[in-house]
């Protein structure tokens, strides 16, 4: 095994015959400023708040739950160097090289294990070279045994066994997989009864023989009744990933098309929630019944619209508010919307809807595969509830797509490769991130259009390693099928877009025809209430006789002719304006019918001439109302052009959405270089020999004294450590030389940066001259 450090001081020999090496402390004094900035940066909860020096940094570098968050991080080989290492008193006194490479002969290439030697350095989990010594919480970082490793189960092996147990054994097999592996039994002893629990257990080797009284519950054992992913402990090479390729376009088309759909199904819940906003659940959240609801309308299952209003309100296009203008049955209570960002997203290109979508499921802290599940209290999950929230879940879904981004352009691998290889790559995650939640995640991803065929795609693949919104988009751009400008009109009033229409074709069919089928081809049906409808919004007949005469490819059926024809001949006979409305009509006669129905005395007409009559009602209730009685208003404006009474829906104002509950924060190169300095002052400052000294307790004796001592440094130019609280509260200790002292201030030259500081006197804590 080589040795991957440089030469480090040779320490003497121990009673035990191993060389005694440094302490922590010792050893993080000799690192390079660049290394320590490094062990900062993969390990930013040290940095806060920032210690005085490197005793402070060595201190919390060994504190448990430090260990325990950068252990999270930490593969097989490298938490089993650790397990290693923490045998035999080995944070005592360290470990020879030579005894872990002995440790690890045959299971882990001699490259591997110095990789991760290095790894585990570079966060200050072990250090020496020779000997080797680790934190002594390292040991509780690793969850299974090291020191006696147990014959590995097979997946296979571990379900069937379980599969014949009874309720006692599974309850006792619980008991340990939730508590300590270890179990005292009496029952362990030879010649104990073969029928009772824990011997028909050993028998099936879900439970493994220590001495007379006691047993232990094998490692996979207990990930399998935990729900985890079954691995292998003492396998030290990380599972293989069986590659299939295929063609980058092919997986490109696949996500593509999942855009479309993701895009179509925004577009329908939008709608629908515009029309008629969802009800907010007192606890926040939408309630089951919205839910069904809306998946009617979009024609989709609940478990897809749970997903699409997540990713809508992760993307700020719908929010809970009080909508305007507010619903029909008003309660006063909030409800669920779309927000006025929605109406830019819906005249947005393609691309560029899926790209504000996907960069809201990849950043949003919400796990939308739990909802439905039950919670502690065994209710169902809510979309949009709090119980969705989970800080760490951009953090894990990056995690499981930076492995597929790993592989070749193209490649893709199964689902149960991947979860094998977050297992080996993140065992700590077990717990939380098991073979489920990667399930879920990956097919989140491919409803998301980010994977195709099991593979990364390409506008995926540039989101994931921080491409410009611009390059991504232009990478779905290329993805997309070319936008058609034709249809396919059929002799049953249907009309076939054979892919995606451009966008000025896609409105005017829409607005035309109700949509009766989508996928990879959209089928049309066109009524007289959707030709009405086109009507309606201002088209006249000779408009959409010409819209497909010019953009059908087949020929137009005469039966459309005489269907626009027909509804456009009774179309606007009758029209209603504001007065709040007035109805005026060429025919007395049909005005007459009108006024004598049942739905003059609703709107309480009121008749001024022959053709005109008026009402108090709103001009959309007068449109709905007459239509309703049988008769085909056109609504107008003042100067008599029809206009567009299509409601709209209902929007409420984009809310600043929670902001995510984080990691700390990685510092900058500058912010971490800063800091590294700060800690080399303090440790000079901490480590100097001390003369004289006076500390400043704030009264009138300790400041005078106080200033009367850097007063004298400055005099005879002695450098001075000086304790000093910033403005923060932060307490450092640093050596400076001081210049000058007056007017309640300190200016003192910093060695470290060969600037001048000023501090004030105040909050000056103690000074001691330097000999």
């Amino acid at each position: 095994m080589t040795d991957t450090e440089g030469s480090a001081p040779v320490s003497p020999e121990s009673p035990h015959g191993t060389a005694v090496p440094e302490s922590l402390l010792t050893w993080l004094t000799a690192r390079s400023d660049a290394e320590l900035a490094e062990l900062l940066r993969l390990r930013p909860d040290l940095a806060v708040p920032p210690p005085a020096n490197l005793a402070v940094l060595a201190a919390r570098a060994e504190q448990r739950a430090s260990v325990l968050r950068v252990a999270d991080e930490l593969n097989v080989l490298e938490l089993t160097v650790i397990g290693v290492l923490s045998l035999e008193r080995g944070a005592e006194v360290g470990v020879r090289r030579e005894v872990l490479a002995e440790a690890l002969a045959g299971r882990a290439p001699v490259k591997a294990v110095d990789k991760a030697l290095q790894a585990l350095r570079a966060r200050a989990l072990i250090w020496g070279s020779r000997v080797l010594r680790v934190v002594p919480t390292g040991k509780d970082a690793v969850n299974w045994r090291v020191d006696r490793p147990q014959e590995p189960m097979t997946a296979a092996q571990v379900i069937a066994g379980l599969a014949t147990v009874g309720d006692a054994e599974r309850r006792l097999l619980e008991t340990l997989a939730t508590s300590s592996p270890i179990g005292r039994t009496r029952d362990a002893a030879p010649g104990t009864p073969p029928d009772r629990p824990v011997q028909r257990l050993l028998s099936l080797g879900l439970l493994t023989w220590v001495d007379d009284q006691t047993v232990e519950l094998p490692h996979q054992v207990g990930q399998a009744l935990r729900g985890e992913t079954i691995t292998d402990p003492t396998a030290l090479t990380p599972p293989p990933i069986r590659t299939h390729k295929q063609k980058v376009g092919d997986v490109n088309a696949v996500a593509a098309g999942e855009a479309l759909e993701l895009i179509r199904h925004c577009e329908d819940l939008i709608a629908a929630l515009g029309d008629q906003p969802a009800p907010t659940l007192k606890a926040g959240g939408l309630g089951v019944r919205e839910t069904r609801r809306l998946a009617k309308v979009a024609g989709v299952e609940e478990s897809r619209v749970s997903l699409l209003v997540e990713l809508l309100a992760a993307a700020g296009l719908i929010a809970s508010g009080a909508p305007e203008p507010p619903p029909a049955a008003d309660t006063g209570d909030d409800y669920w919307a779309p927000t006025v960002a929605a109406d830019a997203w819906l005249n947005t290109t393609t691309a560029q809807r899926w790209y504000t979508l996907a960069r809201g499921w990849l950043e949003m802290p919400r796990r939308p595969w739990v909802i439905g599940l039950r919670d502690p209290n065994d209710k169902a999950i809510a979309a949009l509830s709090e119980e969705v929230r989970a800080s760490g879940a951009p953090r894990d879904r990056r995690f499981v797509l930076e492995l597929l981004g790993e592989l070749a352009a193209g490649q893709g691998a199964t689902t149960s490769e991947l979860a094998a290889l977050v297992a080996w790559r993140r065992p700590r995650w077990s717990g939380r991130f098991g073979a489920s939640a990667v399930e879920h995640t990956l097919a989140e991803a491919a409803a998301v259009g980010l994977i195709g065929r099991g593979a990364l795609a390409s506008p995926g693949r540039g989101l994931l390693h921080g491409a410009t919104p611009e390059a991504v988009v232009a990478e779905m751009t290329a993805s997309l099928p070319e936008p058609l400008d034709y249809v396919l009109v059929q002799a049953d009033l249907t009309v076939m877009a054979p892919g995606p229409l451009v966008p000025e074709l896609q409105e005017q069919i829409t607005l035309v025809a109700d949509i009766e089928s989508a996928g990879a081809a959209t089928m049309y049906r066109i009524r007289e209430d959707s030709v009405r409808r086109a009507l309606d919004a201002g088209k006249s007949a000779s408009e959409l006789h010409a819209l497909f005469d010019k953009r059908s490819k087949t020929p137009v059926p005469q039966a459309l002719t005489y269907l626009i024809d027909d509804v456009a001949r009774r179309h606007g006979q009758l029209r209603a304006g504001v007065a709040s409305a007035f109805i005026r009509c060429e025919d007395p006669a049909l005005l007459a019918e009108v006024l004598a129905s049942a739905v003059a005395e609703q709107l309480a007409l009121r008749a001024l001439a022959p053709t005109v009559a008026i009402s108090q009602a709103p001009l959309s209730e007068v449109l709905e109302q007459l239509r309703s009685a049988g008769f085909a208003p056109a609504g107008e404006d003042s100067s008599g052009a029809i206009v567009d009474l299509r409601p709209r829906g209902g929007r409420v104002p984009r809310r600043r959405t929670r902001p995510a509950l984080r990691m700390p924060a990685v510092p900058t190169d500058d912010q971490l270089g800063s800091l590294v300095g700060q800690l080399r002052a303090g440790q000079r400052a901490a480590t100097a020999p001390r003369g004289q000294g006076v500390r400043s307790d704030g009264s009138r004796a300790g400041g005078a004294a106080t200033m009367a001592l850097l007063q004298l440094a400055a005099k005879v130019r002695r450098s001075v450590a000086i304790g000093y609280v910033d403005a923060q509260g932060v307490a450092t200790e640093r050596v400076v030389d001081p210049i000058s002292v007056g007017g309640g201030q300190l200016d003192a030259l910093d060695p470290d940066t060969g600037a001048v500081r000023r501090f004030t006197l105040h909050r000056i804590t103690s000074v001691n001259l330097l000999d």
